[in-house]
């Protein structure tokens, strides 16, 4: 009877090693660059969802909420008047106000400098007013013009 071989050699280990390892190489250069963008898109998806969030508690009490009520008014029933009449939050999914994907606070003002009602925005990667490129700002009234 043929005896039944089990195992790898360390000759067909050092083959996977290596073809792994070219894998590496050409996959790994090429994701590592794309870390901003996907945090900058992600702003961009948490922005549209805070907007879509005040359109609710807007539909439910006729303003937004203030500056001084802040973004909390979508997750807490605010103190501060104009009190809501009628609000029926939370209006952010898991009543989680999300933090921007570089850790920090959206800023939100109302009525806003750019648009009527609000502004919307996060400072970027560098967490400062004004900025081009990867520390360009992510604002509301910009968001797919650019």
């Amino acid at each position: 009877m043929p005896k039944i071989r089990s195992g790898f050699t360390l000759i067909e280990l050092l083959v996977v090693l290596i073809i792994l390892s070219l894998l590496a190489g050409l996959v790994l250069p090429r994701m590592m660059g794309r870390t901003e963008e996907a945090r900058r898109q992600t702003a961009e998806v948490q922005i549209r969802s805070i907007e879509n969030a005040l359109a609710l508690y807007y539909a439910d009490n006729g303003t937004y909420p203030t500056t001084e009520q802040t973004l909390k008014a979508l997750v807490e029933k605010p103190t501060v008047d104009p009190v809501p009449p009628k609000w029926k939050g939370p209006y952010l999914e898991k009543g989680i106000l999300p933090k921007d994907p570089w850790d920090r606070d959206y800023i939100y003002l109302s009525p806003g400098v750019h648009l009527p009602e609000f502004d919307l925005l996060s400072f970027g990667k560098d967490g400062v007013q004004g900025g081009e490129g990867e520390f360009a700002d992510i604002e509301n009234w910009n968001i797919g013009r650019k």
